[in-house]
């Protein structure tokens, strides 16, 4: 999918001392998040994520954001600046970096060890930049600095970025849990001090925009978590994100309270949990882990499984515990716990993971019954907080749906921000800061690009199309053996079907009108190739649609004898 801005034209070359923000992605969308700003011809890049494919992106396996926009530009770019370690901020720099390998990569010391982890497997040694919170960098005319903020993942970080154009802060993804498991408190001061300074473009994360309030402690999960583990017949079983190592480190906790043994399950979590251990983020008790080939040794009531798939992705460990195509097999003893929230768009694939492991009797834990997860996002009263400490000039909504990006403009315009200073841009759209003041000015390509097993940016909108109609209505197809020289029909047609909900024996029915469509065709003088496989297409798609409403691909096959 693209966006399109027919009413924008490309933009015009930017004022001098003007600062460019140019979003590929993560506006309109919930992924795909990359910002490119330029100030004096030089780029800095702020996160470079993927985005997760839907229903109706068939064989997809990844979105990337589109790299057209900074291609021809790729030794002007100063660093990637990374502002944590989840997939829709990280997953796409793999394949920035197979186009320019030596693009220095900024981030915190986890965001950073997850990436290379990753790049290990792409075979990609990365040139990296460590930071912590409270440390500023200098990239080209671009000074930053990184603030601590509290996420659903350790070590997360905002950036305040300071040009002669003006002070910018993108907060990522952020909330204000004031009771966090790892003591790390977003840095209200830092924000207010910012705020004093005199922000002239806040751009903020939207997610959580339209939910009232504050968001839940993460702390409050803790009893909800043990009471699961006591209440649970045999064995438990945990789906949460490979990412969510504070998540993961209440599961351990309350394993060890109700003594079993934690198994992980999934490459990406053996990976990322292996990851967050060995610098110590997450803390694993001694003798507490086993590997999944002692499962059958360990009694069922003394086991925790925690693994991938809680949002029915359909090659996760759970999606195929679901379906029963895994050697973990549900039974109606197990006990089966959520710990995540629903991605929007994912409805219906969780809901057919979790109809799939009810049918084998299974109990089922999750955000809808039972406290099992909070939101990594800030909900409206700390986004007011926030807007009101900073008091910026402008306002950019980011991170969001097009609902989450109006839903915290109203917010902004609530505090006092003219509404003139607030800019709700989509992918693609071009927002240039000048003399204070920030307006859209254009617009560039921001499309899709599909990642298909190991082709990138191959597979076309076309192609999902035809994907769709063939796994929607089938196929039909058509062979034809006709002379070459005179384009008369010698041998067929013959008809096979394959998903259309057509028999053979109908097809008797439609080869008389191929036969005289043809004929006409060839006492017409019509031999070219393509003129007689549109006829076939359309005398066999008329019929079909006609007599059965399905409107099935048909594959004409012209033998030429």
């Amino acid at each position: 999918m693209s966006h399109p801005h027919p009413e924008l034209s490309h933009p015009p070359t930017l004022a001098e001392g003007g600062l460019r923000i140019v979003a590929l992605g993560g506006l309109g969308e919930i992924g795909r998040n990359m910002t490119v700003f330029e100030y004096g011809g030089r780029l800095l890049i702020v996160d470079c994520g993927v985005l997760f494919p839907e229903t109706e992106q068939p064989g997809i396996d990844l979105i990337l954001p589109d790299f057209e926009y900074i291609r021809d530009r790729l030794d002007d770019i100063e660093a990637i600046v990374l502002t944590h370690g989840h997939e829709d901020h990280i997953g796409a720099v793999p394949y920035l970096l197979r186009e320019r390998r030596d693009i220095p990569l900024v981030g915190s010391r986890l965001t950073l060890a997850l990436l290379e982890a990753k790049l290990t497997e792409h075979r990609i040694k990365p040139v990296t930049d460590v930071v912590r919170e409270g440390e500023t960098r200098s990239f080209g005319p671009f000074d930053a600095e990184f603030l601590s903020v509290n996420h659903s993942i350790p070590d997360a970080l905002a950036v305040a970025l300071r040009t002669p154009a003006g002070l910018v802060l993108a907060t990522g993804d952020f909330k204000m849990d004031q009771l966090p498991l790892d003591g790390r408190l977003t840095d209200l001061g830092g924000f207010a001090r910012l705020g004093a300074e005199g922000i002239d473009l806040l751009m903020s994360d939207s997610t959580n925009a339209e939910v009232p309030g504050f968001v839940t402690s993460e702390r409050n999960i803790g009893p909800v978590i043990d009471e699961v583990f006591r209440t649970a017949q045999e064995r438990l079983i945990v789906a949460c994100f490979a990412s969510h190592i504070h998540r993961v480190q209440q599961v351990l906790d309350a394993a060890v309270a109700n003594r079993r043994k934690v198994c992980f399950v999934g490459r990406s979590m053996v990976r990322n949990m292996g990851v967050a251990r060995e610098l110590g983020y997450l803390r694993v008790p001694e003798g507490i882990m086993v590997e999944q080939r002692e499962l059958e040794d360990i009694p069922a009531d003394r086991l925790v499984l925690v693994c991938t798939g809680s949002q029915g992705e359909p090659m996760s460990a759970l999606s195929r515990m679901a379906g029963r195509d895994h050697q973990i097999r549900i039974t109606d003893r197990d006990t089966v716990m959520l710990a995540s929230s629903l991605i929007p768009g994912n409805e219906t694939s969780v809901n057919r993971v979790i109809n799939g492991l009810t049918r084998w009797g299974a109990r089922i834990v999750h955000k809808g019954n039972a406290l099992v997860h909070v939101s990594g996002h800030a909900s409206a009263g700390e986004l007011l907080y926030v807007l009101n400490m900073t008091k910026p000039g402008n306002f950019m909504p980011i991170h969001g749906e097009w609902r989450h990006l109006r839903a915290h403009a109203k917010l902004a315009a609530l505090t006092g921000v003219p509404d003139d200073n607030i800019v709700i841009a989509e992918d693609g759209v071009v927002v240039d800061l000048v003399d204070g003041q920030a307006r859209i000015v254009g617009a560039v390509p921001a499309g899709y690009v599909y990642v298909d097993g190991l082709s990138v940016g191959q597979v076309t909108e076309t192609s999902l199309k035809d994907r769709r109609i063939l796994g929607e209505e089938g196929f039909v197809s058509i062979v034809v053996g006709i002379d070459s020289s005179s384009g008369k029909v010698v041998a067929g047609p013959e008809i096979h079907a394959r998903g259309a909900g057509i028999v053979n024996e109908d097809f008797d029915q439609v080869i008389e009108r191929l036969e005289a469509a043809l004929q006409d065709a060839a006492g017409d003088g019509v031999n070219d190739v393509h003129q007689l496989h549109q006829i076939i297409r359309r005398t066999a798609g008329k019929w079909v649609s006609d007599n059965y409403r399905r409107r099935p691909m048909i594959i004409p096959v012209l033998v030429e004898v």
